[in-house]
């Protein structure tokens, strides 16, 4: 009578708007950790191959009985569509950042990457779905391309050789195709976990054989302990924690005030960048993350939600 009792208060509990709350800020902190904790690994003894394979096998291994009640096949669809169900969301787009995180610093990469999803998803819902936003929305939009354009390119055109625009362009490519994975997503009717299960069975059936191939997965010189840490986090954290947490926290919140979080991922990059990894960031580049923030939030449609609330 005691577990069933503690069990009914645990259920309770995880049906709050508090831990709708909770979910989402620790969403947005994984997110953020990601950009910080990737671009360490690859500036000290992992390679991108290395991360990719932690953050796939053990997590398919862990959601085998879920991929068997679930299924693994996505629904009936153009093969594009179903492509970037199987392979993008698990395997595609985690790479192609990664890969920019080992060129351009991680406060580069919480403005272009997670800060520019909107943006990009925007312009897939109109491509895609024939979706028109709002002004408020078309409003925050520009002003994620205007901080977007500040981050990257004001530093490209001063001149900077440091080759961090090979990272720029990797951060922009990621999230403009995680967009388009997230309107075909959002169509197809899967739910987050069929969507994760899927992703994980065909991504690490085709990624791992190729990252093994590669010739650069060895773990040389990869301490057990610094092993064990970089699979939990990639894996189960990142991989599988976040996609969970999120989803409760659009079921619990909303998606408006759930994406609304997303604004604070570009400025815990940023901070985390500087406090833990000794990035130097130049003024313009501090406003160019607040302004990707700001917009972040005003694209959310979370002022015109209360707005219509109030009404």
């Amino acid at each position: 009578m005691a577990l069933t009792g503690s069990g009914q208060v645990m259920t309770s509990i995880l049906q709050t708007r508090a831990f709708g709350l909770i979910a989402a800020m620790t969403t947005v902190t994984i997110w953020a950790g990601f950009m910080l904790i990737t671009r360490f690994a690859v500036q000290s003894d992992f390679t991108v191959e290395e991360l990719l394979l932690l953050r796939l096998l053990p997590g398919a291994i862990v959601m085998m009985p879920w991929m068997w009640k679930l299924g693994v096949l996505p629904p009936q669809m153009a093969w594009p569509r179903a492509a970037l169900l199987m392979f993008g969301a698990s395997a595609v787009f985690p790479y192609v950042v990664s890969k920019g995180l080992a060129f351009a610093p991680a406060s580069d990469g919480g403005a272009l990457a997670p800060g520019m999803l909107p943006f990009w998803a925007a312009l897939a819902a109109y491509a895609m779905a024939g979706e028109v936003p709002g002004p408020r929305r078309r409003f925050g939009l520009a002003m994620i391309l205007l901080g977007a354009l500040m981050v990257s390119l004001w530093p490209i055109l001063k001149g900077g050789g440091d080759g961090a625009w090979r990272g720029h362009l990797m951060f922009l490519s990621g999230s403009g195709l995680w967009a388009i994975y997230s309107v075909v997503f959002r169509q197809s009717g899967l739910t987050p976990m069929h969507g994760l299960v899927i992703g994980l069975f065909w991504g690490t059936l085709t990624a791992v054989p190729v990252l093994v191939l590669s010739g650069n997965v060895s773990f040389a010189g990869v301490s057990w302990a610094d092993l064990w840490i970089m699979l939990i986090i990639q894996s189960f954290i990142i991989g599988i924690l976040a996609i969970v947490l999120f989803s409760y926290a659009v079921r619990l919140l909303g998606a408006a005030q759930s994406s609304a979080f997303g604004a604070l991922t570009p400025l815990m990059a940023l901070m985390g960048g500087v406090v833990f990894l000794g990035e130097t960031v130049s003024a313009l580049k501090i406003f160019g993350v607040i302004l990707v923030a700001v917009g972040v939030f005003l694209a959310s449609g979370i002022l015109r939600k209360t707005g219509s609330r109030r009404a």
